[in-house]
């Protein structure tokens, strides 16, 4: 059995159908009871209702599990204690396998999300449990959000169009997650998820133009008028100030890395921006 954690949202959704191909059993915990119905349609085992901050919901997850992939919530500012309980079960379950969810670039504590994850690194690492990290860049699919308006033309960003960052698709993370669960040899590794070599956002425009047949154009949103939107959508405080901090970082040192480790761990090459619009316009 494979526990999956924080598994209601995008990236938990994707590892589990990732996992559900391999015809592993999944036992996945999310947050809410409203969450069990969509999660168990997915193909999981068992759907588990807990507080990844509660140490015996999570006890009493990770019971007769082989393996967990670890992912908190999305710029939470409880992820060191998060990471303190899960490990803590973890142990207590001596559980073969434990891989954990970070981020690229976890080092820069300019981007507080980031440094906070690079604390749970530590705390696996010291914890004596068999390990693998996988850190990957920003999702391809982060640019759904505004599909609607890049359909009309404007690809809008929080940071100038020259920001240059490296990319993934969700769906290699998923697979290179599910490869690192159920394959033997990623024991004690750290691994970068990084799809593409840097694009600024004004080479995205254009592939966004090329790939849907009209001209898309980038265009800077002001950080007053992004947090406005964030926060009507529910976004809390800390994320909102979190988030502009990466904004920030972004516009002035980019965030890229290097698509040979993926290509090596997926044993192809990782999935094109190009390939990644022509594929969701296709949907």
């Amino acid at each position: 059995m494979i526990l999956v954690t924080g598994a209601a949202g995008k990236t938990g959704r994707a590892i589990i159908r990732a996992l559900a191909k391999s015809g592993k059993p999944v036992r996945a915990l999310v947050h809410r009871s409203d969450q069990v119905a969509s999660i168990k349609a997915l193909g999981v085992d068992e759907a588990l209702v807990g507080d990844l901050l509660d140490q015996s919901d999570m006890e009493r997850a990770v019971r007769g599990v082989r393996a967990i992939y670890h992912l908190a919530p999305n710029v939470s500012p409880d992820e060191v204690s998060i990471g303190k309980t899960v490990i803590a079960a973890a142990q207590s379950a001596d559980v073969e396998r434990f891989v954990f969810h970070s981020v690229l670039h976890p080092q820069i504590e300019a981007m507080p999300h980031h440094w906070q994850k690079l604390r749970v690194e530590e705390q696996l690492i010291e914890s004596g449990l068999p390990y693998t990290i996988l850190q990957p860049t920003a999702y391809m699919q982060n640019i759904l959000a505004q599909w609607n308006q890049i359909i009309e033309g404007r690809y809008a960003v929080p940071y100038a169009p020259e920001t240059r960052l490296s990319l993934v698709d969700l769906e290699d993370v998923a697979q290179a997650a599910a490869i690192v669960l159920t394959e033997p040899g990623y024991i004690g590794a750290t691994i970068e998820l990084v799809g593409t070599p840097a694009m600024s956002q004004i080479e995205i425009a254009e592939a966004l133009s090329e790939q849907l047949g009209r001209p898309v154009a980038a265009e800077v949103v002001p950080h007053e008028a992004w947090a406005r939107r964030a926060r009507a959508s529910g976004l809390g405080e800390n994320q909102v100030l979190t988030l502009i901090k990466m904004f920030c970082y972004y516009e002035s040192h980019g965030f890229t890395g290097n698509s040979n480790v993926l290509s090596y761990l997926l044993r192809r090459q990782p999935t094109s921006f190009a390939d990644f619009v022509k594929r969701i316009t296709n949907e």
